[in-house]
């Protein structure tokens, strides 16, 4: 990160709301003294919660990027949500729906594509899946997710499905700094997303026709000590009901 930019950027910010630095840092829960070290590029031993917040004052938000080998991170990450995508698939297939992935849509100049796209033929009910396998940012993920599901009538009449409700789930890869992530916000991803763990696996069972919205942790692997990759989409092969951590 450029220390030096980031804290100019933040004061030029600040000096357009024509605000002074004591508002931001009541604003942000910090102290001035911070503000004026953040603002100068003095970063050191100041989190990144914190210059989120302090961004989000403001009206901005912190877009912080990692760098690796070129593009092998981009290839690396890739390869985790492709592993978790594909657990979505066949847990949700061994509850009886039927799942289509990488749904792409462009409905009134709204354009992106759904991760999971699952109809329950049983109920009528449409599930919008956003996979996770990292949680970079967390009003971003929930706007995401919001959007997706209110097109999703529209979206799913491209396949000859006529849903009664829309649900949705945020399936976030079982990991410790996910789970970490997510702790952290815990009041604003409870609200966005409630129904979770012995609740969460009935509804995917048997689906209510309403609108509920879930957040499931789904490891990536299984098999003996959880150490084997999932490769193949056979239904057998649903560790789902077994899982060792449901949500």
């Amino acid at each position: 990160m450029d220390h030096l930019r980031i804290g100019r950027s933040l004061r030029a910010l600040r000096r357009r709301r024509r605000a002074r630095q004591e508002d931001v840092a009541r604003a942000a829960r910090l102290s001035q003294s911070t503000i004026s070290r953040i603002e100068l590029g003095e970063l050191g031993g100041v989190t990144l919660d914190s210059l989120g917040r302090v961004a989000s004052s403001l009206g901005a938000r912190v877009d912080v990027g990692i760098r690796w080998h070129g593009e092998g991170l981009d290839r690396l990450l890739d390869e985790a949500h492709a592993a978790l995508v594909e657990r979505v698939v066949v847990a949700l297939t061994a509850r009886g729906w039927v799942v289509a992935t990488e749904v792409s849509f462009s409905i009134f100049g709204e354009r992106g594509s759904v991760d999971v796209l699952a109809w329950h033929p049983l109920t009528s009910v449409l599930l919008v899946v956003e996979a996770k396998s990292v949680v970079p940012d967390v009003q971003a993920t929930i706007h995401a997710l919001d959007r997706k599901q209110r097109l999703g009538r529209v979206i799913a009449r491209d396949r000859g499905w006529a849903p009664v409700a829309v649900a949705r789930l945020l399936v976030v890869a079982d990991q410790r700094t996910a789970r970490r992530r997510i702790d952290e916000h815990a009041t604003t991803f409870g609200v966005a997303f409630p129904l979770r763990g012995g609740e969460l696996q009935r509804w995917l069972r048997r689906p209510r026709p309403s609108p509920v919205s879930g957040l499931w942790f789904l490891p990536l692997t299984h098999g003996a000590g959880g150490r084997q990759r999932i490769r193949g989409r056979s239904p057998s092969r649903d560790a789902g009901p077994r899982s060792r951590a449901q949500g």
